[in-house]
């Protein structure tokens, strides 16, 4: 019997492509492969790329430079390129990069084991259609192998929003909804392996349609799954949160408090000229509503500064809009070209400009959070243990509210959910003391 093939998977950007990642090495699993730690002894390295930052493409050419030495020590190491960068720039890899023997786009990848035993003959693959059949259902079940207490699962892809910054609507294709009933079958099969909390994912998760009743719908139909613990999704756009998911964050146990809710700014000049379709005060209005039905939410959010044509008083609404919020955690970055997108061809700021705003932004965003954290010291919270801690005796976990939780703990608590009453508060960080249950 030979021995199986190794795959190397370095995955970028977001939890989407994590979790598009362990389906590319479920799919290649077929074809004799099992995951490696290090490239070094890989048969088969994959890089599976997010087009969303700023010189995306570029990070991959230079990851490719500095892996070329290991095909020339093993001739037969096949490089492979799959997600967004990959959708956007397929054929100019290719043409660029003599090294890359096959490339993938993310709704292609369950076709990776033809592509494989196509690179196996010598011939270079290129695969980055949008291809009508579906690619969770060629892609046989989810391992039952023993699994950590959490995990991704992707409901919903694509987005029809078409934001003037985003590249999104262009690698991902139009919003798709994946059938409640194989959601449900796919999430049951996670709890068999020993997975207690998961959160949902799509570009627009909030925009799910494959259930009747929505997102709100799906996740009353994921609470009634035995040994399912909590349930999280992400990411929301403003327009999408209807009322039934309003309601669920107020009455649905399962679900945690914690929200990820970009508004990207603060100004409707700049919102109106990103094509968002809502403004400042509708985003505000909108979390008082879902403040009113789940009072102890922690909130989190997406800021873009620097977008072209925006003015200090712009900047200063989005300022004035994160006080008025008080956001637990949040994500910032400086306004990025990206080709092909509307917002490219307009003027771009100076960069001090934007590095002036983005420190600003991010010293007020930073005040909060610590706000937050210290907020938390003498509660009483429910963590889900992960993993055993640096220090002997350690465990590491989860509170409802997706705070990083440590505390002294046997090993046992891995994969329970524990009481824990919130000692001291670090940086990115809670001190916890496990109370009796």
């Amino acid at each position: 019997m030979s021995a199986p093939k190794k795959l190397f998977i370095k995955t970028y950007g977001c939890q989407m492509n994590v979790y598009d990642s362990e389906r590319m090495a479920e799919a290649l699993g077929g074809n004799g492969y099992v995951e490696t730690k290090t490239p070094e002894d890989a048969d088969m390295i994959l890089l599976n790329t997010c087009h969303i930052r700023e010189k995306a493409a570029e990070k991959v050419y230079s990851e490719l430079g500095r892996m070329k030495p290991l095909k020339d020590i093993n001739p037969n190491l096949k490089i492979g390129i799959a997600g967004c960068v990959a959708q956007a720039e397929g054929e100019e890899i290719m043409r660029r990069a003599p090294v890359v023997d096959l490339v993938v786009g993310p709704q292609s990848y369950h076709r990776l084991p033809a592509m494989d035993d196509a690179v196996q003959t010598g011939a270079k693959a290129l695969d980055t259609d949008f291809p009508d059949d579906d690619k969770f259902e060629t892609l046989k079940a989810r391992s039952k192998a023993k699994r950590g207490p959490t995990a991704f699962l992707t409901v919903q892809e694509g987005c029809d929003k078409f934001c003037a910054f985003c590249v999104v609507p262009y690698t991902r294709g139009a919003e798709v909804s994946r059938p409640a009933d194989r959601i449900i079958r796919e999430a049951q099969e996670l709890v068999e392996s020993g997975v207690r909390e998961i959160t949902l994912l799509g570009q627009n998760v909030n925009a799910y349609h494959g259930h009747d009743g929505g997102l709100a719908g799906l996740i009353w139909e994921l609470d009634k799954v035995d040994g399912l613990e909590r349930i999280r999704f992400t990411t929301s756009h403003p327009n999408d949160m209807d009322d039934a998911l309003i309601d669920a964050h107020g009455t649905c146990e399962k679900l945690m408090p914690y929200l990820h809710l970009p508004v990207q700014s603060g100004s409707n000049r700049i919102l109106k000229a990103m094509n968002r379709k809502h403004t400042a005060e509708g985003y505000l209005r909108l979390i008082e509503r879902i403040r009113a039905a789940r009072p102890d939410l922690l909130l989190s959010g997406d800021f873009i500064v620097g977008f072209p044509g925006e003015t200090d008083q712009d900047f200063e609404d989005t300022m004035q809009l994160v006080r008025d919020v008080h956001y637990g955690q949040a994500y910032s970055f400086k306004y990025s070209t990206r080709p092909g997108t509307p917002a490219a061809e307009k003027p771009q700021l100076p960069e001090d400009v934007m590095n002036d705003r983005l420190q600003r932004l991010q010293g007020l965003l930073r005040e909060q959070q610590i706000a937050t954290q210290a907020s938390m010291v003498g509660r009483d919270v429910k963590v889900l243990f992960e993993k055993a801690g640096r220090e002997a005796g350690q465990m590491i976990g989860k509170s409802e509210y997706l705070h990083a939780v440590f505390a002294e703990a046997p090993a046992d608590v891995i994969g329970t959910v524990r009481r824990v009453r919130i000692i001291d508060d670090a940086t990115n960080s809670l001190k916890g003391e496990l109370l009796s249950q």
